[in-house]
């Protein structure tokens, strides 16, 4: 069955990174339409994740984002597919970074970056134009697919331009292997904990109405290492075309409070989300859990 499936993924991406982006583009209103209004994909928790977020827009405007939003969805998981066979330079022109000076400056003063993006806009082509643009060494965590072929596939495919991937089971280990050795970890922290221990370390912060669990990572090992926090903000400029602009966050996480790095991550995230709501991943299911649970 696994193999099944993964001749599946590989036809639809051999059809895809064939297409002209334009076509693409086509490809995406249509699927957009189907995903939306036939198969109906999570509706039910977007719209509510909407409504609870914004109590203060209308119907028509939670349902104008919600349509918003999975074109945005169709858009990325097709520029994903895309991103197999697309040319370096194209990555370059379409995932541009504004100020990618900004991590050799910290890097004269550090030995070690975290880089904080989320699930927003196209975060999947990130992988490839960071090693592209930056005089830098990356190491990406992910989250590894069930079918071992397929990620195998997606796993080469996002490591071609020089960027490493690591399991996010083996997130110690990484920062262990690369300590002080200038590389840049990326990390979307926008997600939930999945359970276990990652609930029991998480960082509670109300976030759009409700308290919500944040994952400790980033401040963590921002902490242990002395690491300083930028935050990768990926913003669509038109359709296929996106810039990449940097910030520094913090560069004495030692010096703040417990959960202050992830208040200011928090903050960071909801200024993004405000301005382009419809670009979040907001079919995740972010407020499952609470407190008590």
């Amino acid at each position: 069955m696994k193999l099944f499936t993964t001749a599946i993924f590989l036809f639809f991406v051999g059809l895809v990174s064939v297409m002209p982006f334009r076509l693409l583009y086509w490809f995406s209103n249509f699927a957009s339409l189907i995903m939306g209004r036939v198969v109906k994909y999570r509706r039910k928790v977007i719209i509510d994740n909407l409504e609870k977020s914004f109590p203060q827009k209308s119907a028509e405007e939670i349902n104008k984002i919600t349509n918003a939003f999975y074109r945005n969805l169709t858009d990325n998981l097709l520029e994903s597919f895309k991103s197999f066979t697309m040319k370096q330079s194209s990555i370059i022109k379409r995932h541009h970074i504004l100020n990618p000076e900004l991590l050799d400056e910290i890097l004269k003063e550090h030995k070690g970056i975290i880089g904080l993006t989320a699930h927003y806009a196209n975060w999947e082509w990130g992988s490839q134009s960071g090693s592209l643009q930056c005089n830098n060494q990356f190491a990406a965590l992910y989250k590894p697919l069930r079918n071992k072929y397929t990620n195998s596939i997606l796993k080469k495919s996002r490591m071609k331009c020089g960027t490493e991937l690591v399991s996010i089971y083996e997130t110690s280990a990484m920062f262990e292997k690369y300590e002080n050795s200038g590389y840049v970890f990326l990390m979307a922290a926008d997600q939930g904990p999945a359970g276990g221990k990652q609930m029991e370390n998480a960082i509670w912060l109300d976030f759009y109405n409700r308290n919500t669990a944040f994952l400790n990572g980033p401040e963590k090992y921002a902490v242990k290492y002395n690491y300083p926090i930028v935050y990768i903000d990926i913003q669509r400029v038109k359709r296929g075309y996106y810039e990449i602009k940097l910030s520094l966050l913090t560069d004495t996480p030692r010096s703040l409070p417990k959960g202050k790095i992830t208040e200011m991550y928090r903050d960071k995230l909801v200024e993004i989300i405000d301005a382009k709501p419809q670009d979040w991943l907001w079919s995740h299911k972010r407020w499952k859990r609470s407190p008590k649970q």
